[in-house]
């Protein structure tokens, strides 16, 4: 819409393109496709960027087929080459290797970006232009029909917390789990989970944080016995303010934390969750 363009705008761009919506509905991925093929073969980019959201992951591939040409999907690393090369960073092997990909021969290079990999953009105000674009005229094929639209309930993602606590493999049983919940609980926070603890069966694999899992950029994010592998690290190290809890002052973790704090998790945690208790009773004193 004209009005989400302008919001566009204060960021600093130099032109958003608005596309035809003749239904003035929610664009189906088939005709949205077809509008953006049009408009890529008529100004002929040099590469193209998807956010790797859920739409964006299922439009990014129909318009790599469209275009014939090459998609690398989940990026968490970007970079240009003086020649106008994209280089396309994301992990392989289930983030055992960062595959750095090229692809020289085609255009557009098109990829999908990791949600937030990237921090978001300050406002730097009004400079670019709205164009609105109308491709030539052609029938729009459809081969999907809309039968019904069912809502779905409202769920923070971990992708948008601000406060997490992540779980490590220093916790040496599933129940003991109970204890980075409370502590959670009383930091009105989400509970993450290291890739160790998702293959064990402990925690769900929507809340794991890393190359495999997900990417994220809370305000303060405390790990629980996490030693902090290279992985994991790449999963969350723009956070603003990190926290570790171990028994090992060398772990990588803790050389990255803002806050190290040396202890056993099974005498530390019980603690701080009496102290935060202890704080919220007389906060509701006051």
């Amino acid at each position: 819409t004209e009005a989400q363009a302008e919001e566009i705008l204060a960021y600093g761009v130099d032109e958003v393109v608005l596309l035809p919506n003749p239904d003035e509905g929610e664009l189906d991925t088939e005709t949205l496709v077809s509008l953006t093929e049009d408009y890529i073969r008529e100004k002929k980019p040099a590469i193209v960027m998807v956010g790797g959201t859920n739409y964006g992951r299922s439009f990014a591939p129909s318009l790599a087929a469209k275009l014939r040409t090459g998609l690398t999907a989940d990026c968490t690393e970007l970079d240009i080459q003086p020649n106008g090369d994209l280089d396309q960073i994301r992990p392989a092997f289930g983030g055992n290797v960062m595959a750095h990909i090229r692809t020289p021969f085609h255009r557009p290079q098109l990829c999908t970006v990791r949600y937030k990999v990237f921090k978001t953009a300050k406002p730097v105000g009004k400079k670019g232009v709205i164009t609105p674009y109308m491709p030539a005229p052609k029938e729009q094929v459809n081969g999907a029909s809309l039968l019904a639209v069912a809502e779905k309930p409202p769920v923070l993602r971990l992708e948008d917390a601000e406060v997490i606590v992540v779980a490590g493999r220093g916790i040496r049983r599933k129940e003991d789990l109970d204890l980075v919940f409370q502590l959670a609980e009383k930091l009105n926070a989400q509970v993450a989970g290291t890739r160790p603890l998702i293959e064990a069966g402990w925690v769900d694999p929507v809340r794991q944080i890393g190359l495999s899992g997900r990417t994220v950029q809370p305000k303060l994010l405390i790990t629980v016995g996490v030693s902090g592998s290279i992985q994991f690290i790449s999963g969350m190290k723009n956070a603003e303010t990190i926290g570790a809890i171990n028994t090992d002052p060398n772990a990588q973790m803790m050389k990255l934390a803002h806050y190290a704090i040396v202890a056993d998790l099974y005498e530390f945690l019980p603690k701080l969750i009496a102290n935060l208790e202890r704080r919220r009773e007389t906060t509701k004193e006051a």
